[in-house]
C-alpha cells in the first residue's frame, strides 16, 4: 500500500511540473530553438546584465593599422566603463578577404562581432546562418539610440527574408565609381581631359609610353568577380542595376518592369572585352594583375601606379592625404559617366552583424550602439587619438595630421553615423561634384529590391566559380581570342545554371512590383 502511494504521487509531482511548464512565461516558450546552443546575457530591467566583465570579438576587413594597439587601449579606456566590455579585433586584409571571410562564418570561429554589406555577401550569409536575427525588440533594448535615430527604410533594406541581421551604418553615401589619377603626367604629355572611358584609354597608353617605371592603372586586390572598373563601364555607363554585385544580371533602370538578363550575352558586354583587350595590349595594367596582392591606393600614394577607381568617399579623402603628403602629385577626379544618372548606397552598403554563435549578443549590440552615437567613442573608433591622428576642428570637422595613415585603410565604415566628422581638407573638387550629382539621383521601384539566393545557393556557387575562372581572365585581356573566350565563358555560365538563377531574381522582382 505504501509503494503504491509513493508511485501516485511521483505520477501527481511529474503532472505538476509539466502543468507548470505549459502555463509559466511565454517568453520561454517564444525563443528560437538555437538560443540555447546560444546563450545570451540575462536581461535585467530591460538592460544587458554588464555585471560580468567580457571581452568582444570583432572581424574588419582591411589591413591591421599601424595604431591599431593604441587606438583600440583609448577605445577600450572609455567602452569599459559603460558596458564592462572591452574589444579584440581581427583584420582580414584586402587581397584575400573574398576567400577568408566565408570561410570564417562557415567555420563557427569564437568571435562576436563582423563587419558586413552587400558587396561582401551579406544576404547570403544570412541565409546560411551566420548572422544572428536582430528582433525589434532586441535593436530597440540593446540599442536604444540606434533604433530610434536609424530611419526606418534602412531596417526594411537590412531586411533577408522579412528578418534583420545587420545594424546598417546611418550615412547613405554615393555607389558610383570614380578615377583618381594623376592631373600633372595628364598635362605633361599633353594627354587629353579625362571624361569618357575613350579618353581615360588614351591617358593609360599614354602613361604607359612615357613612364616606363609607372604603372598606368592598378585594379584592387582580391576576388572582385565584377571589378570597380567594370562597375563604371557596364553599370554606370549604361543606367544599369545589378542586384547582386556578385552575379552578371542586371536591369535597365528605365525599365519599370525590371526585366532581368545576363550580362555576359550582351553587346555591351563583348564591346568591353575588345576595349579591354586594347588596354591590355597597351600594358595598361600588369601581366601579373591576376595574383596582384598590393595595396592599390598606397601604390598611387607612392607613385608606382598613375589610376585607381573607388567611390568619391573614399577617393576625396585619398587626394586630401596626398596633398598634404605628397604635394608635389597633382591628384585629381575624372567621372567616365557625367552625363549618366547617379545612385544612393542602400543601407546595407555598410554595417555590422553579430556572429550567429555569439556568447554575448546584448553587449555587442551595446557596443554597436555606441559606437554609432557617443561622441567620444566615435570618434576614436572613426579617427583615432585625437591631436595625434586627427586635430578636432569644431564638433563636425577634423584636419589630418601626418600619423593619419596609422590608423586607416580598413572598414570602420560600419559605424558611420550622423556623428562623421568631415576632413577640412576634402577637396573642394569632390564636394563640388557630390552637389552635381545631388541634381541627378535616380529613385526607381526596384532600389530597395534584395535578391534572395536561398532557392538557387548551389547555382550561386557553381557561377561563381565560373566567373573567376572564365569570365576575370578573359576581362583582363589574358585570353587572346575574345570570341572563342566569350563563347566558352556562356558555355559554362549555362552548366553552371545561371538561367536558374535569373528566372529566381526575375520571379522575386515580379513579386516585389506587385506589392507596390
Amino acid at each position: 500500500m505504501q509503494k503504491r502511494k509513493q508511485i501516485l504521487l511521483a505520477l501527481v509531482l511529474t503532472l505538476v511540473m509539466i502543468l507548470s511548464a505549459c502555463g509559466g512565461s511565454d517568453k520561454g516558450a517564444e525563443e528560437p530553438a538555437k538560443t540555447a546552443d546560444h546563450p545570451q546575457t540575462a536581461e535585467q530591467g530591460g538592460k544587458a546584465d554588464s555585471s560580468k566583465e567580457v571581452k568582444l570579438k570583432m572581424v574588419f576587413l582591411g589591413p591591421k593599422p599601424v595604431d591599431y594597439d593604441k587606438v583600440f587601449a583609448a577605445v577600450n579606456d572609455k567602452l569599459k566603463p559603460k558596458i564592462n566590455a572591452t574589444i579584440e579585433a581581427e583584420f582580414l586584409d584586402w587581397s584575400d578577404w573574398a576567400q577568408k571571410y566565408p570561410l570564417k562564418l562557415a567555420a563557427d570561429e569564437n568571435f562576436d562581432l563582423i563587419y558586413s554589406a552587400n558587396w561582401a555577401g551579406y544576404s547570403d550569409q544570412a541565409l546560411k546562418g551566420g548572422f544572428l536575427e536582430l528582433t525589434d525588440e532586441m535593436l530597440s533594448t540593446y540599442a536604444p539610440m540606434t533604433w530610434k535615430a536609424m530611419p526606418k527604410i534602412s531596417w526594411e533594406q537590412a531586411k533577408v527574408n522579412g528578418k534583420i541581421y545587420m545594424v546598417p551604418s546611418n550615412k547613405p553615401g554615393y555607389v558610383e565609381k570614380l578615377i583618381l589619377y594623376r592631373e600633372d603626367l595628364r598635362k605633361k604629355y599633353g594627354l587629353p581631359e579625362i571624361n569618357s572611358p575613350e579618353t581615360f584609354a588614351e591617358y593609360l597608353k599614354g602613361i604607359a609610353k612615357n613612364e616606363p617605371g609607372m604603372m598606368p592603372f592598378t585594379p584592387e586586390a582580391g576576388d572582385w568577380k565584377l571589378h570597380n572598373l567594370d562597375r563604371i563601364m557596364l553599370k554606370q555607363k549604361n543606367d544599369w542595376s545589378m542586384p547582386d554585385l556578385d552575379l552578371p544580371l542586371a536591369f535597365t533602370l528605365a525599365d519599370s518592369k525590371g526585366q532581368v538578363f545576363n550580362v555576359y550575352e550582351r553587346q555591351e558586354f563583348k564591346d568591353l572585352l575588345t576595349y579591354y583587350k586594347d588596354l591590355s595590349d597597351h600594358h595598361a595594367w600588369s601581366k601579373n594583375v591576376l595574383n596582384n596582392k598590393n595595396d592599390y591606393m598606397q601604390d598611387f600614394k607612392d607613385g608606382k601606379t598613375a589610376a585607381v577607381t573607388q567611390n568619391l568617399d573614399t577617393l576625396g579623402a585619398k587626394m586630401a592625404e596626398i596633398r598634404r603628403d605628397k604635394p608635389e602629385y597633382e591628384a585629381a577626379l575624372a567621372d567616365l559617366t557625367p552625363n549618366n544618372k547617379k545612385s544612393v548606397s542602400i543601407s546595407t552598403q555598410n554595417g555590422t552583424s553579430i556572429h550567429a554563435t555569439s556568447k554575448n549578443p546584448e553587449r555587442a549590440l551595446l557596443f554597436i550602439d555606441l559606437m554609432q552615437n557617443d561622441k567620444e567613442l566615435h570618434d576614436l573608433i572613426m579617427h583615432g587619438i585625437a591631436d595625434t591622428h586627427y586635430k578636432p576642428v569644431g564638433d563636425d570637422k577634423f584636419e589630418s595630421t601626418s600619423q593619419n595613415a596609422n590608423y586607416s585603410g580598413y572598414s570602420k565604415w560600419g559605424f558611420d553615423s550622423p556623428l562623421n566628422r568631415v576632413n577640412v581638407s576634402f577637396p573642394q573638387e569632390a564636394t563640388d561634384m557630390a552637389k552635381i550629382w545631388e541634381g541627378k539621383v535616380l529613385h526607381y521601384p526596384l532600389e530597395t529590391f534584395v535578391f534572395n539566393n536561398a532557392n538557387v545557393k548551389t547555382e550561386v556557387a557553381n557561377v561563381s566559380n565560373v566567373m573567376l575562372r572564365y569570365a576575370v581572365p578573359l576581362e583582363y585581356g589574358v585570353i587572346p581570342d575574345i570570341d572563342k573566350g566569350l563563347a566558352e565563358l556562356n558555355k559554362q555560365m549555362k552548366a553552371a545554371g545561371i538561367d536558374k538563377i535569373q528566372k529566381e531574381m526575375q520571379s522575386q522582382i515580379d513579386a516585389f512590383l506587385a506589392k507596390q
